[in-house]
């Protein structure tokens, strides 16, 4: 099957040598979304909330601009910096699948690039 690397510029470009999201077939592969805000550059987030909603709007920029949604996501990995913040995120991470919620897994880790505390990568498909 064919590799197409997917390239949104809603979303903030790649701080390292990997790509916003590559599809292969029907599956879309999205890499880790951190909370920066594609506008700025930066991470404008004051809390664990304003990051995990950016990090939700990233992630959504990049499954619209390769033709797929929230509903098509089957699995996603959370990394949080403190399980402590769970709650926070998952309320907001649940606002956005509507009761379709996808496989996933939290993992909590010492840290994340730019600081953050929240970081999120998704499978789709369709």
């Amino acid at each position: 099957m064919e590799k197409k690397v997917i390239k949104c510029d809603q979303a903030p470009a790649p701080i390292g040598p990997y790509s916003q999201a590559i599809q292969v077939g029907d599956l879309l592969f999205i890499s880790g979304q951190v909370a920066i805000n594609p506008a700025t550059n930066n991470v404008d987030a004051s809390n664990v909330s304003e990051e995990a909603e950016q990090v939700m709007k990233n992630l959504d920029a990049i499954l619209k601009q390769a033709g797929y949604s929230f509903s098509q996501v089957v699995k996603t990995t959370i990394f949080l910096t403190d399980m402590n913040l769970f709650a926070t995120v998952n309320e907001i991470y649940g606002k956005h699948f509507s009761g379709n919620f996808p496989a996933r897994e939290t993992v909590a880790v010492k840290g994340l690039p730019k600081n953050v505390n929240v970081e999120i990568s998704m499978i789709a498909h369709r």
